[in-house]
């Protein structure tokens, strides 16, 4: 089975949801969907008169942001995204991590600061999981996680999605971006190991905010999850984008410096 990560960003192309939706009525085994929604966030947060800070990336949310974090992403974000799933005729339900305490987390901990409620991931039910799949049901997940403590915890929805395809022995977590995939000299690199990868930042060809995405999916596969793949909607549906694997690829060349890299 398959877990795919869907940004927030990418919702606000209209045309987004659908072929999203066209893509997993295709597939055969229904995939578990993970979902961001960062700027559904910060646009809720200015009506109600919010204003909230990241520290490394993560958003230090409060008691007040924590209401505005579960209104964007379980109410708006994710019934945006079953809707569209149901208009194409494919069976979802959309749930947040919170529902039958399918993610579990514990508040994270940061060396300078306090984020407040944000956790990480240290358990998901897959016995749930695994029922709504064996229905047919496309889940729908938002990364709102419930702690130990019985509070609600905003998790990062790439962490959540990773967590997920891990314990659920996914064959793939698809990183659905805005970006067609690793590209050198204009190509999609198709396959790419870390090492490999490792030598393309070194050499600056993965710079700015593709570094983020590719650490992200080379931290899954070390865990344990056997391919990650970054692509955006046309590659989704074409099969394309980038995967990354810890197994060599076929011959190609190695655009740094003229060398084989086995990509």
């Amino acid at each position: 089975m398959q877990v795919l990560k869907i940004g927030g960003n990418e919702l606000d192309d209209p045309g987004f949801l659908a072929g999203l939706a066209a893509y997993v009525a295709g597939t055969a085994v229904p995939p578990i969907i993970v979902h961001g929604g960062g700027r559904a966030i910060v646009a809720l947060e200015q009506k109600v008169g919010l204003q909230s800070t990241k520290v490394d990336g993560h958003r230090v949310t409060d008691r007040e942001m924590i209401s505005v974090v579960q209104m964007a992403l379980s109410g708006q974000t994710n019934k945006q995204i079953v809707t569209a799933l149901l208009a194409a005729g494919v069976d979802a339900i959309g749930l947040s991590g919170v529902d039958g305490g399918i993610l579990r987390c514990l508040k994270k901990h940061h060396p300078t600061a306090d984020l407040g409620y944000v956790g990480e991931i240290s358990q998901v039910r897959t016995d749930l999981l695994r029922q709504l799949t064996s229905l047919g049901l496309t889940v729908v997940l938002s990364p709102l996680s419930l702690g130990f403590d019985g509070y609600t915890y905003n998790v990062n929805a790439d962490d959540a999605a990773s967590a997920v395809a891990l314990a659920m022995q996914a064959e793939r977590l698809t990183f659905v971006s805005n970006v067609p995939g690793v590209l050198c000299d204009g190509r999609i690199l198709p396959h790419l190991t870390p090492d490999q990868t490792e030598t393309l930042i070194t050499h600056g060809i993965i710079t700015d905010g593709m570094v983020p995405k590719v650490r992200a999916a080379l931290a899954t596969i070390a865990q344990g999850v056997p391919q990650t793949q970054i692509v955006n909607l046309a590659g989704l549906l074409s099969n394309s984008g980038t995967i990354f694997t810890n197994e060599v690829g076929v011959s190609s060349t190695d655009y740094t410096d003229g060398t084989d890299m086995n990509y």
